[in-house]
């Protein structure tokens, strides 16, 4: 995974896909298998997206699911090398999905509950051989809900994170076009994720938001390459 990456989570269909692309998202992300969440579109619908448009972004699955065996069918389905995993994933399934698929692109979560630095740096370390990188986001007590949530958590539990790992830290968790600038100052991530900071009142990705936050993204990208 290149650094510098911006991801966009939660594409609802082949419209709002070229949308993305067109503000310069290149990391596309497909919710299934959720805990809290309302699946945006079917596995079918979003196959026929990642085989219009495979050539100008690269697509990736979120989900819940902690087999090695399912979660290759659900990548397979959908024609995807890439796995955002949100789930209370064990080690042993994560080294059998690098085994069966070392082409497979896994992303783990971190999921930030208040001040849980220590536990998140452990999983680090238990992890860090057998992903390829990781990913935080914000815990909602309310919904219980690990991911598009919207809620920022505290950047430096994040930032440390980023320097406890060998791996890759994507950002997530109420990002906007407002705070991502800041956001990647303060952390220095290798990459940033959206869902619902770019999203209007329908709940479909709004053009002058995407482009905004890619805008944005790009120059905190640029001002701690400089330092």
């Amino acid at each position: 995974m290149a650094t510098r990456s911006i991801h966009v989570a939660g594409v609802i269909d082949l419209a709002e896909a070229q949308l993305l692309i067109d503000c310069g998202v290149r990391y596309l992300g497909f919710p299934f298998v959720l805990d809290h969440h309302k699946e945006d579109l079917t596995t079918d619908a979003a196959a026929v997206i990642v085989s219009k448009l495979k050539a100008h972004a690269t697509f990736f699955v979120i989900t819940y699911l902690n087999r090695a065996d399912a979660i290759l069918e659900l990548c397979h389905h959908l024609s995807v090398n890439m796995v955002q995993l949100h789930g209370e994933t064990d080690l042993e399934q994560i080294q059998l999905l690098k085994q069966e698929a070392p082409q497979l692109r896994i992303i783990k979560s971190l999921i930030v509950r208040g001040s849980n630095t220590d536990t998140l740096i452990d999983e680090v370390r238990r992890y860090e051989a057998s992903v390829d990188s990781f990913i935080t986001d914000t815990f909602d007590p309310v919904t219980g809900a690990s991911g598009a949530t919207g809620r920022v958590h505290d950047w430096e539990i994040s930032r440390r994170l980023v320097a406890s790992s060998v791996r890759p830290l994507i950002l997530a968790g109420g990002l906007n076009d407002d705070n991502v600038r800041q956001a990647i100052r303060t952390v220095r991530p290798a990459g940033v994720d959206v869902h619902t900071g770019i999203e209007g009142r329908d709940g479909r990705k709004r053009y002058d938001l995407t482009k905004r936050f890619v805008e944005e993204a790009q120059v905190g990208f640029s001002e701690i390459a400089r330092t």
